[in-house]
């Protein structure tokens, strides 16, 4: 099967060609540079550079898997949830296309998606899910913080997920209190390992609370206080270090703990995590060291898939198709807030 996949859900343009299991290519354009003046998205303006790119990325795609739109199998696209107008642009291209070609249109969740990117391995990439087992998974990004219990393949419910900030979101937040580029994240990420995580007591905010949900809007907030009551104090080079590091620690402990006590009260032994937080190396340090103590095997999220791309879209859609012929009506409309 030889699918086209179209990925336009925030600020990432991408589309790409999905072939039994295996990405022929993977094309993304992205918006950071863009949206970097304003120090966030702006949806008015990540919707007119997904018109302007989709058309170029898809035949750019098509290129680079040496194929024309005649040959494609089937076409799917992120369908939620997302920037309802960014959605729009790819969701309504994708099922036009189908519908030209008279082929299966399959719209996808997003993070559904994520839940299964940690599955694409090797090189070249393909998607392996012989290894495939029950787990529980994180799934972490600017705009999301969730931890499932994936019990069975298409089968999984959400454990918790962020009251406010998500991880992501408080990174950049973060970095923009301090004045860093954006996004904050991985500018933060760079500069603390050159720190000291303990050099600051930032608060671990639900670390022992009962539950699986995350906030990070009281850690947001001890930042900003903290800032305001000590002016100059990170006008060295050092203290800017281990202040990074010493943030960075404190959501990084909140994540970890709360995945793996999830799973080991579960009883499961695999843990995967995934979204483009996962790229913070401190996280992947972390992670990878409390799960080999307790025990839990761990996948990750390859870095070129951990944030939005269309690969993991082409993928799920696949997989989804060839168990059970799902498809998805060419009238079906965006899911700007479609739950997991």
């Amino acid at each position: 099967m030889t699918l086209l996949a179209i990925e336009t859900s925030c600020d990432e343009t991408s589309a790409a060609v999905v072939r039994d299991g295996r990405p022929l290519c993977n094309v993304v354009s992205s918006q950071i540079a863009l949206h970097a003046e304003y120090g966030g998205v702006v949806p008015e303006l990540a919707t007119r550079e997904h018109l302007r790119h989709l058309m170029p990325a898809t035949q750019q795609a098509l290129r680079e898997a040496g194929l024309t739109v005649k040959e494609l199998d089937a076409v799917a696209a992120t369908q939620g949830p997302g920037l309802p107008s960014a959605l729009m642009v790819g969701l309504k291209a994708a099922q036009a296309l189908a519908f030209s070609l008279r082929k299966p249109f399959l719209g996808i969740h997003h993070h559904e998606a994520h839940l299964y990117s940690p599955w694409i391995t090797g090189e070249p990439p393909r998607a392996d899910f012989t290894e495939f087992q029950p787990s529980v998974s994180l799934i972490v990004s600017g705009g999301h913080t969730l931890l499932v219990h994936v019990q069975s393949e298409f089968k999984h419910r959400v454990l918790g997920a962020t009251l406010d900030d998500a991880a992501g979101e408080c990174f950049d937040k973060v970095g923009k209190l301090i004045g860093l580029a954006y996004p904050g994240g991985p500018e933060i990420d760079r500069l603390a390992v050159h720190g000291n995580p303990k050099a600051f007591n930032f608060p671990r905010p639900m670390l022992h609370e009962p539950g699986d949900d995350f906030s990070f809007a009281g850690l947001k907030t001890s930042v900003r206080y903290f800032l305001e009551k000590n002016p100059g104090a990170l006008d060295s080079a050092p203290r800017l270090h281990d202040f990074c590091a010493s943030v960075q620690a404190a959501i990084v402990e909140v994540l970890v703990a709360k995945t793996v006590r999830a799973a080991e009260r579960l009883g499961v032994n695999c843990v995967t995590a995934s979204g483009g937080v996962i790229c913070n190396t401190a996280l992947r340090k972390e992670l990878a060291s409390a799960c080999a103590k307790a025990g839990l095997s761990l996948r990750l999220a390859g870095q070129k898939y951990s944030t939005d791309n269309a690969v993991m879209i082409g993928i799920l859609a696949e997989r989804k198709f060839n168990s059970g012929n799902f498809q998805t009506s060419l009238d079906a409309e965006i899911e700007p807030s479609w739950a997991l």
